[in-house]
């Protein structure tokens, strides 16, 4: 739980060594009930844990060869990855590996053809994106896909066109954006920021319902009547900067929120203050706070969900 009992700790610092130091220990409660339970989504946690530690400037804390080689047993013979050793490839892991693999600077051990082949063909004919061969769709899908192949640079691979129409006949009439046509506006579409598209945006009409996510509390939720959630801190705040509208929530009290969420003697970081830390909302509170210039933490890209350094080494190649 969030601890309140620290007063050498004041709620206005982040307590980033006890971060790294939860986020390495977590690996290695292999048997602890929370991560029998995480199991299947392994490569998401790596992906979570990994960032979080590049973004404390501690990703040389963990062995480079020991989870490449773990990751390279979750790829399927389609060429999509699998949440774990044994389990189904899906876009979700996909992504989560070629990020891990950027974060190493790795992508070079990849069959880049069957990766991004196995991308290709989850493109349906009115194209969105099914998430794996199971068929669900969701506009979450064509963000991911877009995003592999923009790492892979391989869009070419796919009707982008098509893609981004889909994704604009999802936008509603309060600016949001659903996960299929008719569906309620919801945080968490960035694809149009990679394919160049933001044009289709209404930029003070999303940005608005945008900035309603926050809550008096300081926190940012996904949708309205909802609680706010520290994981929000990464999918409001990179769509308000993408679209430049990020000066419309009050930064302080956001801020706050996610350093009131912290576990000030364990590490870790909970949905709400108080509550359970996990790895997931740890990585996007240390990713919000670093979408706001916090100090001492590295930036990241708005768009790509990894540090900027290496999105300059991998997609421009500086």
């Amino acid at each position: 739980m969030s601890s309140t009992s620290s007063s050498s700790l004041q709620m206005g610092e982040l307590v980033a060594d006890k971060h790294v130091r939860y986020i390495l220990m977590a690996e290695k409660k292999k048997e602890s009930f929370e991560s029998v339970l995480m199991d299947h989504l392994r490569m998401n946690g790596a992906y979570w844990g990994l960032t979080t530690l590049a973004l404390l400037d501690k990703l040389g804390s963990v062995s480079v060869d020991e989870v490449v080689s773990w990751l390279m047993t979750c790829q399927h013979e389609s060429g999509g990855f699998a949440g774990n050793t044994g389990h189904d490839p899906h876009l979700l892991y996909t992504l989560s590996a070629l990020q891990i693999l950027a974060l190493f600077d790795k992508l070079d051990i990849l069959d880049v053809g069957k990766v991004s082949s196995y991308v290709a063909c989850l493109q349906n004919e009115d194209g969105s994106f099914s998430g794996d061969m199971w068929g669900e769709v969701d506009t979450r899908f064509s963000y991911i896909s877009i995003c592999c192949l923009s790492i892979l640079k391989c869009l070419d691979k796919i009707n982008v066109k098509k893609a981004v129409d889909y994704i604009v006949s999802c936008k509603n009439r309060d600016g949001g954006f659903g996960c299929t046509p008719g569906a309620e506006s919801h945080a968490g579409q960035s694809a149009l920021a990679i394919t160049g598209s933001l044009h289709h945006v209404d930029k003070d009409l999303l940005g608005w319902w945008l900035c309603e996510r926050q809550v008096k509390s300081g926190g940012l939720n996904g949708r309205p009547e909802k609680l706010p959630d520290v994981c929000y801190s990464w999918w409001v705040l990179s769509s308000l900067i993408m679209i430049d509208r990020v000066h419309w929530i009050d930064k302080a009290k956001f801020v706050k929120f996610i350093l009131n969420c912290q576990d000030l003697e364990n590490g870790g970081i909970s949905d709400r203050p108080n509550d359970a830390v996990d790895i997931y909302h740890t990585y996007f509170g240390v990713a919000g706070l670093s979408l706001l210039e916090y100090r001492g933490v590295q930036a990241i890209d708005p768009a790509y969900a990894l540090p900027v350094d290496v999105i300059n080494r991998i997609i421009l190649n500086r």
